[in-house]
């Protein structure tokens, strides 16, 4: 019951991929070296035809430094992306493993909002910033290395100009990271507000709340707005703090050689002076110097996003009340004689995380067929006693035994294949009547089909045809032909032995109420059944009645 972190595995950078992309980058010293030994030949009054031998030395360095790049580059991306879909399998498992009941879980519009839209940052941040991070390690020693031994006062600008610029980078990283994750929560807010508004259009619609709902939807569309425009004026920033540093540094060195050409300036030099050659060398490395620190500047906001994109897949993958069996195999579906279980209840604990326990040593005898009524007021624990009967929440403490099995882990998901749950809020999927009412069961065919929603009595509804499509949260649909419809489900499994029904009455007109409760009546002939209800016209047409309000959770004292 306790939550605990998955932690998410850690990406490694491919070696071979980034070095031959940080060897791309060093190919550029050649190519100056080359370019500036020819223009100092040509000067020296060589004939033009000895810059044929360099230039196509340095087209084809050119030409390897491209594909090179291409080729390190492909590779990083492949990796980035299947160490994303790791990501995203772990995190869809643990949301998986996760109890449907759990109070901690995120909301599905935000879960969808992480998966798809926000863990996209994270490829761009493997891709780009990874291997700009490495090349900012290693290009511009090497370019150092070059420089210092032709003049000692250029190298010595560059090291002064370069520590400035991760300062400022870092301060105004700290400020983008920490908008960029205040962004996505609000986007992922949003989505999961919308999602939820759009299931419930039609009772907003009824409740004339359409325009209030409109206002909140526009009020945090503005606040999304201005966190992003807050991010890209922090990325704008980022890029001008690198942009005035990097020319302050090229114009430093660049007013050194030129009054060093002009011989105004006799030091820096090792004792020689600077010719025109080695000056245009350094000229040419010296913007190659900070191209590094330039691109990770410009894949800075990629880092930002990627961070807060692994924070929401973590999250994702954070472990709550786990659902009990998840990590077990399914069992294959293997026709039984329909056999009503007789439960079991003994010494049960359990409370939700952080609250008091709302059973505690709870015993609870049902026999086999029997129709059971849970009465209690409303937080009592009505709803979690079937979910624990169903395997959906796990037990702190206790045992239940069902038809025999002790319900644990390894027997629960066969348990469960011999059960039928009618929940107190159906969800209907955007699928067809058909597919709402079989939920994908394999074996279950045409006729099952029609007795389940003749017994449902929707059969003839015009909105509750087989091949009708429904819309996502059942718009279309009543409120109590919402219930028939899970109604429906759980007759078109004819092994479940077990019924577990929830508030199936609520909300319901009496007229109503009357048809859901005989056709639940009928549905649970020769079957054992537990409803938990506050109808007392309906306990009263079953069996037995027990209560589990406050001082009576100890035993489930007969109503």
């Amino acid at each position: 019951m306790t939550s605990q972190t998955v932690s998410l595995p850690r990406f490694s950078l491919p070696r071979l991929p980034s070095l031959v992309q940080g060897g791309a980058a060093l190919l550029w010293l050649p190519q100056a070296a080359l370019l500036a030994w020819t223009l100092q030949a040509l000067l020296d009054g060589q004939a033009w035809q000895a810059a044929w031998l360099p230039a196509a030395a340095v087209l084809l360095l050119g030409v390897l430094r491209a594909l090179a790049e291409a080729w390190g580059a492909r590779r990083m991306y492949a990796a980035a992306r299947g160490h994303l879909s790791r990501l995203r399998r772990d995190a869809a498992t643990a949301l998986a493993q996760r109890s449907p009941l759990d109070r901690q879980r995120t909301e599905s519009g935000q879960a969808a909002s992480m998966l798809a839209e926000q863990a996209e940052a994270v490829v761009p941040y493997l891709v780009r910033y990874q291997p700009a991070r490495w090349k900012v390690l290693v290009v511009p020693l090497f370019i150092i290395a070059v420089v210092l031994p032709l003049s000692w006062v250029a190298a010595l600008v560059l090291l002064i100009a370069a520590p400035l610029i991760p300062v400022f980078m870092v301060l105004v990283g700290m400020g983008a990271q920490a908008a960029s994750r205040a962004q996505m929560v609000e986007m992922g807010s949003m989505n999961a507000f919308l999602l939820d508004r759009l299931r419930g259009l039609a009772t907003l619609r009824a409740l004339d709340a359409v325009e209030a709902t409109a206002r909140r939807l526009d009020a945090s569309a503005q606040s999304l707005r201005r966190r992003t425009m807050r991010v890209l004026r922090i990325a704008f920033l980022s890029s001008a703090v690198l942009e005035l540093f990097s020319a302050l540094g090229v114009a430093m060195v660049a007013a050194y050689i030129g009054f060093s050409l002009l011989g105004t300036f006799h030091f820096g030099t090792w004792g020689q002076t600077l010719n025109l050659g080695q000056g245009l060398f350094i000229l040419l490395l010296a913007p190659a110097f900070f191209e590094p620190l330039r691109e990770l500047a410009a894949v800075w906001h990629d880092k930002a996003a990627g961070v807060a994109g692994l924070d929401g897949l973590q999250q994702l993958s954070a472990a709550g009340v786990r659902l009990p069996g998840a990590a077990m195999p399914l069992p294959k579906p293997v026709p039984v004689p329909v056999v009503p279980p007789a439960i079991t209840v003994e010494q049960l604990y359990y409370g939700h995380p952080g609250e008091a326990p709302l059973f505690d040593g709870f015993n609870l005898q049902v026999r086999a067929g029997e129709h059971l009524a849970v009465l209690g007021a409303s937080g009592a624990g009505k709803s979690t006693l079937l979910s624990l009967l169903a395997g959906l929440l796990p037990a702190g403490g206790g045992q239940i035994v069902i038809g025999g099995v002790a319900l644990d882990d390894a027997s629960v998901n066969g348990l469960r294949q011999r059960m039928a749950w009618m929940g107190q809020r159906p969800h209907v999927f955007a699928a067809s009547v058909s597919h709402n009412v079989t939920l994908g069961r394999c074996g279950a065919d045409g006729a099952q089909l029609n007795s389940a929603l003749q017994l449902a009595e929707l059969a003839d509804v015009a909105q509750a045809q087989p091949n009708v499509m429904l819309a996502d949260g059942g718009h279309g649909l009543s409120g109590g032909e919402a219930v028939r419809l899970a109604l429906a489900r759980a007759a078109v499994m004819p092994q479940a032995g077990l019924l577990l029904v929830d508030e199936p009455t609520a909300h319901l007109d009496s007229e109503t109420a009357e048809r859901v409760t005989e056709a639940l009546l009928q549905l649970a002939r020769g079957k054992t059944m537990i409803v938990a209800t506050h109808d007392p016209v309906l306990a009263a047409r079953l069996h037995r009645s027990v209560s589990i309000d406050a001082g009576a959770q100890q035993t489930g004292a007969a109503a």
